[in-house]
């Protein structure tokens, strides 16, 4: 249906948009002014503890400063409930009192024929549940208890059993006055093409309902009972109410404890699912196994914005996240994106709850590799790149993946990380080679110049080291504030070194080859960013550095425990605050001793003004670095409470 932008307006002016929004968030008391229409929270979209996310009840829309998520009443319930848009408009019809249009008659009759098509699904859904608990439903009874299933999980998924004949569904559901027709458009029936007689599409199966996002028995699955009986995994086809490409199993049990946790489980078939979600896992959904498509990708973005998809660590498991990698680029977008869980090789979700419960489960999707690190690995592992035109082509093919990635700031993201990566790795493959000299034509050995480094040896040696591993780890802080960041000096040579060609990079050579280039950087830039993408690997500190200082995850420690993206940019606005102010203090020293004792009115008062600015400064820094510290406190304890919880 079409619905006139007046009637829209007519909901948007009934119903404002702080009663819709404050259903999902906790309005910030000391930020928000109902009066003036104004309100702040936390962003249900991202984690973040300071809120960025505000309402304007006067233009009805909201925004969020941090991920940049925007809109208005509708799109805020398709996003955060995963509604169609007709859905959400007669849902806040309903709530603000607003009469629909009738549908026009040829859309009233489609309506009314998928209305029927869901009674006659639903009819069939009792049979398939009567036979599971009657006679003939015993051997499914039997394998239902061998996969461990509860009585609760059969009754809340409504598992039922096929009977093993031609047409025990079909006069069933002909005793109920359904004709023939509808039962084959249905596709519950199969009609033969040489005229025989229409027969049962699932026998001796057990049975599992597909429901579409409100609970709506749609479709069907059905799992043999026969060893030899094949496929295996038997769907309904598509229908005027089953489109495969658009639907995730069990989607309208996942979305609320999917928000709640702020995550999304995504697995390959539907007993996986069931599995999980009887683990106490409940966010978790699965794609029917149907290769990803546009319409799912965007409803498991409504679930959460990065959403974990198993896959079974096998070749074929590999194989099919590579053809996720291929469907989902072409999508992606800000703040959203997906890691990738590859299971023990010959396990499935169901095989790792059966063995280590919900905790072996947990423990294995916490080792989910972003999308990024999978097509790295794909393109890059053991790829030969001995010669210039090797490396040329797996920078063409890396650069050919990225191309497709139509959001523009999210493809110049994925253009940076990769230029680093390959850098370092060009530069790592040609360390045996190389004559040992820099751009500056010295020898320079650089296993040597890292141990030089053994400990701090400056005030702010270990503030510029991590400001250094956090703007390569999180590129997109690097990128708004690379103008700040370019301004900074550092004390020390080797940050002040790292920082200007990172900046270079990014910015002088973004359009040039890495293979061209990479041996143009400084040597002593390839310390740091190995010491950053080494970060994550257990193992010792590399010799010659002091064991605090070695790698971002030990002088950042807060990093081990899964902070939000908020309290990360905060820590690092906050480094970059405490650099300036260094910067400011060395400069007022300078002016000092360039005054020396001829020093006039107006540059006394000049100087006692940026005394009292640093002093003012430092205060702030002390106050908030205070705060940052309390906050790390909260996510340990918090982080150990839910490792306590779990373990118990």
């Amino acid at each position: 249906m079409r619905f006139p932008p007046s009637l829209l307006d007519d909901i948007r002016a009934r119903l404002p948009l702080s009663e819709v929004v404050g259903r999902r968030v906790t309005w910030d008391r000391r930020k928000t002014q109902p009066s003036r229409g104004d309100f702040w929270a936390c962003c249900p979209f991202h984690q973040e503890k300071t809120p960025s996310f505000h309402v304007d009840d006067r233009r009805g829309h909201y925004k969020c400063f941090g991920c940049g998520a925007s809109g208005d009443h509708f799109k805020f319930l398709t996003e955060t409930e995963g509604l169609s848009f007709p859905e959400a408009v007669e849902l806040l019809a309903h709530d603000a009192g607003v009469a629909l249009p009738k549908p026009d008659p040829r859309e009233e009759v489609r309506q009314q024929r998928r209305a029927g098509l869901a009674d006659v699904c639903e009819m069939a859904a009792r049979f398939f549940e009567r036979e599971l608990y009657g006679p003939a439903g015993q051997a499914a009874r039997t394998y239902l208890e061998r996969r461990k299933l509860a009585n609760e999980t059969l009754r809340e998924f409504r598992f039922g059993f096929a009977p093993n004949g031609r047409d025990a569904l079909k006069r069933h559901l002909a005793e109920k006055g359904v004709e023939e027709a509808i039962m084959v458009e249905a596709g519950l029936l199969i009609r033969p093409d040489n005229g025989r007689p229409t027969y049962d599409r699932f026998r001796n199966r057990v049975i599992i309902p597909i429901q579409s996002d409100r609970g709506q028995v749609v479709a069907f699955g059905g799992r043999t009972l026969d060893p030899d009986g094949q496929p295996k995994y038997l769907n309904s086809p598509e229908t005027p109410l089953f489109h495969k490409g658009s639907m995730l199993f069990n989607l309208h049990r996942a979305r609320q404890p999917a928000f709640e946790a702020g995550q999304a489980i995504v697995t390959e078939g539907y007993l996986d699912a069931i599995s999980v979600w009887q683990a106490g896992i409940r966010h978790v959904v699965a794609s029917l196994g149907t290769a990803f498509t546009e319409d799912q990708i965007a409803r498991m973005w409504r679930l959460a914005p990065e959403p974990i998809i198993c896959f079974d660590g096998d070749q074929a498991g590999v194989s099919a996240a590579n053809r996720a990698v291929d469907r989902i680029l072409p999508a992606l977008k800000s703040g959203y994106s997906f890691q990738f869980a590859f299971l023990p090789d010959g396990k499935d979700p169901d095989d790792l709850i059966q063995s280590g419960g919900r905790e072996g489960f947990l423990a294995e999707t916490a080792k989910a590799l972003p999308l990024s690190e999978v097509m790295w690995q794909r393109e890059a592992a053991g790829r030969d790149i001995a010669t210039p035109e090797r490396k040329a082509a797996l920078e063409k093919s890396l650069y050919d993946l990225i191309a497709t990635i139509r959001d523009e700031r999210v493809r110049k993201r994925y253009q940076l990380e990769i230029r680093l990566k390959l850098s370092n790795l060009f530069w790592e493959a040609s360390r045996g080679t190389r004559d040992g000299k820099g751009r500056d034509g010295k020898s320079r050995d650089v296993t040597a110049a890292a141990q030089r480094v053994e400990k701090p040896n400056s005030p702010h040696f270990s503030t510029e080291r991590t400001v250094c591993g956090l703007c390569t780890r999180y590129l997109d802080l690097f990128e708004r504030h690379l103008e700040r960041i370019a301004r900074l000096r550092f004390n020390d040579d080797l940050h002040e070194g790292f920082k200007a060609e990172l900046c270079r990079l990014a910015v002088d050579l973004e359009d040039e080859a890495v293979a061209s280039i990479f041996e143009t950087l400084d040597p002593r830039f390839y310390e740091i960013l190995n010491e950053v993408m080494a970060d994550r690997e257990k193992g010792q500190p590399e010799a010659g550095f002091h064991p605090n200082w070695t790698r971002l995850s030990g002088r950042l420690q807060v990093l081990n425990f899964n902070p939000s993206s908020d309290f990360i940019e905060r820590c690092f606005e906050h480094f970059l605050d405490e650099l300036e102010l260094g910067q400011l203090e060395r400069e007022m020293e300078q002016d000092l001793e360039t005054s020396g004792e001829d020093i006039d009115e107006q540059s006394w008062q000049r100087i006692q003004a940026l005394k009292q600015e640093v002093m003012r400064r430092r205060e702030e820094l002390g106050r908030r670095d205070h705060e940052l510290a309390e906050e790390a406190r909260a996510i340990r304890a918090a982080h150990k409470a839910e490792g306590m919880r779990r373990a118990g």
